[in-house]
C-alpha cells in the first residue's frame, strides 16, 4: 500500500459497511428465533399430519440456514470493524510523521521519501551542510541492515535535517508496512467467509464456519485485545457489569471472535449467553460430525459375527462377536463422542412448544447457558428464561452423567416444568439441568470420591450468583436447587464450602450431602425436602462416604430433619416420571405450595450403626 491510498483511504467506510453486515446478521437472527419459537410452534400445536410434520422439518432447517447467516455475517461484520481499527492506526501515525515533517520545513514526496533542507552549523570553508533525500525502512533482516547503515551517515552528517528527515521517513514506511500486512491479512479472510452455492446448510458449511470463526479470531486479536476486557477471575456481577458497559458494536464482536468465553460468563443475560453457545454448539456439532464420517469412510465396518461351533461336537451353537469388529465398535463410539449429546440439545430446541401428555402446557423456548466439548463436556439447558422467571429449579444429575447422556436429564427438567407450570397460579416457571462440573464416571471406581463434589462446588455456588445478577423481574426468583444421586453430594459441598443463595433444597435418591444434619445447608430452617424410593439402592450404600459426621446421616433419616416427601416410583431414576406424585411433590416446592406437599406416609426409620449391613 503506498501513500497516496492510505491518505485516501477512509475508515468509516469499513465501519458503514460492518454496520450493514451486523444489521444483517440481526435480521438473521431474528428470522432464525421467530421460525423456532413462533412459526413451527404454532404448527406443532395446530397441525397434525405427515404433511405438516414435513413442514415443520423444512422450516427447522430454514432456520439453521438463517442461524448460518447469521454467524457469517457477524464474522463479516467484526473482520471489518477490525480492518478499520487497523488501519486507523496506521493512518493516525503515517499523519502524525507527516505533520511532525511539514512543521519541522521538511519536504513528504508522494513515494513517502523525505527532502530536508540544508542546514546546522558552517565547516572550515564557510559552508553549510546540504540538505538531500531520505527514504524509510522497517522491519525485515535486510531492511534493518539498511536502516542501520542510513542511521550511521545520519549521524555523522552535521546536518541535523538529515536525522530528523530519516526519523518521519521510517515512521512513514512504518505505518505503510502495517497498513499494507492488515490488508494483505484481511482481504482472504473475507474472502472466504462466504456460503457454497446452495440452499442447504450441512455439517461441512458449520465447520468451514467455526474454521472462520477460528481465523477472525487470530486475525482480529489485536482489535480484541483493544476492546474492554471482562474481569480476569471476576464474580458475576463484575461480569454483568462489564458487559453493560460495552457498546452494541463490542458486544457483537465479542459474540462473533470469542462465543466461547462470552457463553461460559455466568452473569451474563440468559439471552446473551444462548446466542454465544448455539454458536459454539452449531459449529462443534458441525465439526464433530464431519470427522465422523469421514473416520466412517475410512473404516468400514467389519462383519460382526462368526458361527460358534461346538469344538467337540462340530455343531453350530448360534453366534459370537469378532475382535476385529469389538476393536472396530469401540473406536467408532470413540470418534461419535459426544454427537448424540449435542443431537439431544438440538431435539430441545426443536420441542418449544410441544405439550405433554394432557395435551397443554406446552415447552417454553430453551435456553444453552452453557457449552463445552471438553473432557465429558458440559451443558446447562433451561427450559424458559430465568432471567425474568418467578420461579427458578436448577437441576444437579449425578454418577455417569456426560455430554452424550445429557438428553435424559433434559427430559427430566422438560417434565419438572410442565408440572410446575401446571401448579404456578400464572407464575413464570424456569427449570435448568446444570451438568457444569465433571461427575464420576463409576459408581464404584469414583462415585466413592468426595472430590468431584468439592471440586465442581465453587462452580455451582458462581452459577448460583450469576443467575441473581442478570435476573431482569421485578423481585428476586424464588430459587429450589435439586440434587440427584451423587449431584445432591455436590449441592451438599456447595452449600457446605460457599453461599448457595437458593430458597430451597430437593435431595432424591441421595447418598449422602457431606453434612449431618439440614440446619448445616445454607437454606432457611425446614427449607430441606427429600425423596426416598422403593427399591432405590444408592442412598444407603453411599452413607459411608457422603453421609457427614460421625453418625454418617444421609437426607433420608429422620435424624437429618429434612422434610420426607412421598413417592410412588421405584429404583433410582424415577423421580421425573410424568404423571408421578414424585414429581409433583417436587413441582409444588418448586413454586412454594409447601402445604400441598404430600409427605411421605412414615418418617424412614433413625439410623444406627448396624443399619447399612442389615440393608
Amino acid at each position: 500500500m503506498d501513500l497516496a491510498t492510505l491518505k485516501a483511504l477512509d475508515p468509516k467506510e469499513f465501519l458503514d459497511a460492518a454496520d450493514g453486515y451486523r444489521s444483517t446478521s440481526d435480521m438473521a437472527g431474528a428470522a432464525k428465533d421467530r421460525i423456532e419459537n413462533e412459526i413451527s410452534v404454532a404448527m406443532r400445536n395446530s397441525l397434525s399430519s405427515e404433511a405438516a410434520t414435513a413442514a415443520i422439518g423444512q422450516l427447522s432447517e430454514l432456520g439453521k440456514n438463517f442461524h448460518y447467516i447469521q454467524i457469517e455475517c457477524g464474522l463479516v461484520s467484526t473482520a471489518l470493524e477490525a480492518f478499520s481499527y487497523e488501519i486507523e492506526a496506521a493512518k493516525k501515525k503515517l499523519q502524525a510523521a507527516i505533520d511532525g515533517a511539514q512543521a519541522a520545513k521538511l519536504t513528504v514526496n508522494a513515494d513517502g521519501s523525505i527532502t530536508y533542507p540544508a542546514g546546522g552549523e558552517k565547516d572550515t570553508d564557510g559552508k553549510v551542510p546540504g540538505g538531500g533525500t531520505v527514504s524509510g525502512t522497517a522491519g525485515g533482516l535486510f531492511e534493518g541492515m539498511v536502516a542501520a547503515v542510513s542511521r550511521q551517515s545520519a549521524n555523522l552528517d552535521p546536518n541535523p535535517n538529515h536525522r530528523l528527515a530519516l526519523d518521519y521517513a521510517d515512521e512513514i514506511a512504518c505505518a505503510l508496512k502495517e497498513a499494507t500486512e492488515s490488508d494483505e491479512k484481511w482481504a482472504p479472510k473475507l474472502r472466504a467467509l462466504k456460503a457454497d452455492d446452495d440452499l442447504t446448510v450441512s455439517d461441512k458449511d458449520l465447520a468451514d464456519a467455526s474454521s472462520d470463526t477460528s481465523g477472525v479470531r487470530d486475525a482480529g486479536k489485536e482489535y480484541l485485545d483493544s476492546l474492554p476486557q471482562p474481569p480476569k477471575n471476576g464474580r458475576p456481577a463484575d461480569n454483568a457489569k462489564w458487559w453493560k458497559g460495552l457498546s452494541p458494536e463490542q458486544q457483537a464482536a465479542w459474540i462473533s471472535m470469542r462465543p466461547d468465553s462470552v457463553g461460559a460468563l455466568d452473569g451474563l443475560p440468559a439471552t446473551v449467553r444462548d446466542e454465544a453457545n448455539r454458536t459454539v454448539l452449531s459449529e462443534a456439532h458441525g465439526v464433530a460430525q464431519v470427522r465422523y464420517d469421514a473416520w466412517l469412510q475410512d473404516h468400514p465396518e467389519p462383519p460382526r459375527y462368526q458361527d460358534h461351533i461346538n469344538m467337540h461336537t462340530g455343531v453350530k451353537q448360534g453366534k459370537e462377536e469378532l475382535p476385529a469388529w469389538e476393536e472396530w465398535e469401540a473406536e467408532r463410539e470413540k470418534m461419535h463422542k459426544g454427537i448424540d449429546g449435542m443431537d439431544a440439545i438440538q431435539k430441545r430446541f426443536d420441542m418449544t412448544g410441544a405439550s405433554d401428555a394432557t395435551g397443554a402446557n406446552n415447552l417454553p423456548q430453551a435456553y444453552l447457558l452453557g457449552f463445552s466439548e471438553a473432557g465429558d463436556g458440559r451443558a446447562i439447558i433451561a427450559n424458559g428464561n430465568p432471567d425474568t422467571a418467578d420461579h427458578q429449579a436448577v437441576y444437579v444429575p449425578g454418577t455417569t452423567s456426560d455430554l452424550d447422556s445429557i438428553g435424559g436429564n433434559i427430559n427430566r427438567m422438560t417434565n419438572l416444568w410442565q408440572t410446575a407450570h401446571t401448579v404456578s397460579d400464572g407464575k413464570s416457571v424456569s427449570t435448568i439441568t446444570w451438568l457444569g462440573y465433571d461427575a464420576p464416571n463409576d459408581v464404584v471406581k469414583d462415585a466413592t470420591f468426595t472430590h468431584y463434589a468439592y471440586d465442581g462446588a465453587p462452580a455451582f455456588d458462581k452459577f448460583l450468583d450469576g443467575l441473581d445478577a442478570s435476573h431482569s423481574g421485578d423481585s428476586a426468583p424464588h430459587r429450589t436447587v435439586i440434587g440427584h444421586s451423587y449431584g445432591s453430594s455436590l449441592v451438599g459441598a456447595a452449600a457446605q464450602t460457599g453461599d448457595l443463595h437458593a430458597n430451597d433444597i430437593v435431595f432424591a435418591g441421595s447418598p449422602g450431602v457431606e453434612v449431618s444434619n439440614a440446619d448445616q445447608l445454607d437454606v432457611p430452617k425446614g427449607h430441606v425436602w427429600n425423596e426416598y424410593a422403593d427399591g432405590d439402592p444408592v442412598p444407603e450404600l453411599g452413607r459411608m462416604i457422603h453421609g457427614g459426621g460421625f453418625g454418617r446421616e444421609i437426607p433420608a433419616d429422620s435424624s437429618f430433619g429434612a422434610n420426607q416427601m412421598a413417592t410412588d416410583t421405584d429404583g433410582h431414576g424415577g423421580y421425573w416420571n410424568a404423571g408421578s406424585e414424585s414429581l409433583k411433590n417436587q413441582a409444588l416446592v418448586v413454586v412454594g405450595k409447601y402445604d400441598d406437599v404430600k409427605a411421605a406416609p412414615e418418617p424412614t426409620r433413625p439410623y444406627t450403626p448396624h443399619t447399612v449391613w442389615e440393608k
